[in-house]
């Protein structure tokens, strides 16, 4: 993704200021714009806060090449960290983030099989373990199953890495499967 342009866009798609606790969280930077769109892309990542500094996993990453993606200044950054580690609440969730390697990407590289959910409805229960269900009767090993949140996502996605590529008919019956709207494998 390039978060550059993602940010860079004026109208940033974020369903989850709506949800209760995201309200709460958002209440927080409602005034203050440059900075929601900061705080989006530290939870969009997984990016933590500590003190004065922001970390993917143990990298300490510089504040200017943050304020660059998300198409704000360098001060934006710093008070988004300052806001943060001065409310309790905030300072409890963005200390505890963590980055996620996907490896959708590699996988094909490696001989393996993906698997891209679109769903119906994202919200609707029961996707993964009907799709799971499918692969597993078939006795390929899933090694990582990657469910975008729909109030982080504007198009949500389940995407399964497999132990090797599915056959088409293993893609037939996922298609048809509960809460499945399309498939795409590669």
């Amino acid at each position: 993704m390039d978060c550059s342009t993602k940010y860079g866009e004026a109208a940033f798609y974020t369903p989850f200021r709506y949800i209760p606790m995201w309200k709460k969280l958002y209440s927080s930077f409602k005034k203050f714009p440059a900075q929601q769109k900061v705080a989006e892309l530290l939870l969009t990542y997984g990016l933590r806060v500590e003190k004065d500094k922001i970390f993917c996993g143990e990298i300490e990453l510089s504040f200017s090449k943050i304020a660059r993606a998300v198409g704000v200044d360098r001060r934006a950054v710093v008070s988004t960290v300052e806001t943060i580690w001065k409310n309790k609440e905030l300072r409890k969730i963005f200390m505890m983030l963590q980055p996620t390697c996907h490896l959708k990407e590699v996988a094909p590289q490696m001989n393996w099989g993906v698997v891209e959910i679109i769903p119906v409805d994202a919200s609707m229960p029961g996707i993964l373990a009907s799709v799971s269900s499918i692969i597993a009767k078939a006795k390929i090993s899933i090694r990582q199953a990657i469910v975008d949140d729909f109030r982080l996502s504007k198009e949500p996605r389940l995407f399964i890495v497999t132990e090797k590529p599915l056959p088409g008919n293993m893609i037939s019956k996922i298609r048809q499967s509960k809460g499945v709207k399309g498939v795409v494998s590669y």
